[in-house]
């Protein structure tokens, strides 16, 4: 049950998590930084990547996704590192970076609209979407390691046991989705593109479950896990539980 809420300004805002002191975090896409709810004010700025010059409302690198690390902010994804308004859209096909916060270090690049970094088992993993690739990155090195190809554009990423559950969503009819290599890995693997959720077995990047969503739902950006839930069924004699 909903118990608070937080309003803010136009922001368009990606990622949301909660930092240790319980405040909300969130991904603040439009003016390209990351940010809290703040009373009286649009947000509250925490940090912003290195090459942003200044907080404007203009959507320069598509600031998306925040990994964080006990509480803390220590990854974040751009699909490009723009200064001028809208010019991610220019970089979308290997313009995407990882940065390390709080330095600004650029851990990665060269990804396609990267999403959703999350640290899980003591590494960094993330979705390369516009490759439709799930994998890791090797901190290391700053290369991106494939564990699976995904037939969506995919947004998303929680894992519950040995397995990841990540989002996938049909591309929009416009420029921002289209001429990007995740097309021709389609073609090859003669497939259409799908929504719904892939789940990924981490050992062998095997898709082990698959859940197809068709009718008016196009698009997801992310999926959450609630472990030791239960679906409910409801029949003529009233509602049973399902162990599923």
């Amino acid at each position: 049950m909903p118990h608070q809420a937080w309003i803010t300004g136009d922001c368009d805002i990606h990622d949301i998590g909660f930092g240790a002191d319980g405040a909300p975090l969130f991904v603040n896409t439009l003016f390209g930084c990351l940010a809290t709810v703040s009373p009286g004010y649009s947000f509250r700025p925490l940090w912003r990547p290195p090459f942003i010059s200044r907080l404007a409302a203009e959507d320069r690198c598509h600031l998306n996704g925040v990994a964080l690390v006990e509480g803390a902010p220590r990854y974040v994804t751009a699909v490009s590192r723009s200064d001028v308004a809208d010019g991610w859209r220019d970089r979308r096909v290997d313009g995407g970076v990882v940065i390390a916060v709080p330095d600004g270090a650029v851990v990665a690049d060269g990804l396609s609209m990267p999403h959703s970094p999350r640290w899980h088992d003591g590494r960094l993993w993330l979705l390369n979407s516009g490759t439709g690739e799930f994998g890791t990155v090797d901190l290391a090195s700053g290369r991106f390691v494939p564990v699976a190809f995904l037939p969506g554009f995919a947004r998303g990423l929680a894992f519950v046991g040995g397995h990841a559950v990540i989002g996938l969503s049909l591309p929009r009819e416009s420029r921002t989705f289209s001429g990007l290599p995740i097309d021709a890995a389609l073609a090859a693997r003669d497939v259409e593109p799908r929504c719904g959720l892939a789940v990924i077995d981490l050992a062998t990047g095997d898709m082990a479950h698959w859940v197809r969503i068709e009718g008016v739902v196009r698009e997801l950006y992310d999926v959450g896990v609630l472990p030791g839930c239960a679906a409910r069924r409801h029949s003529a004699s009233g509602p049973t539980r399902s162990s599923g």
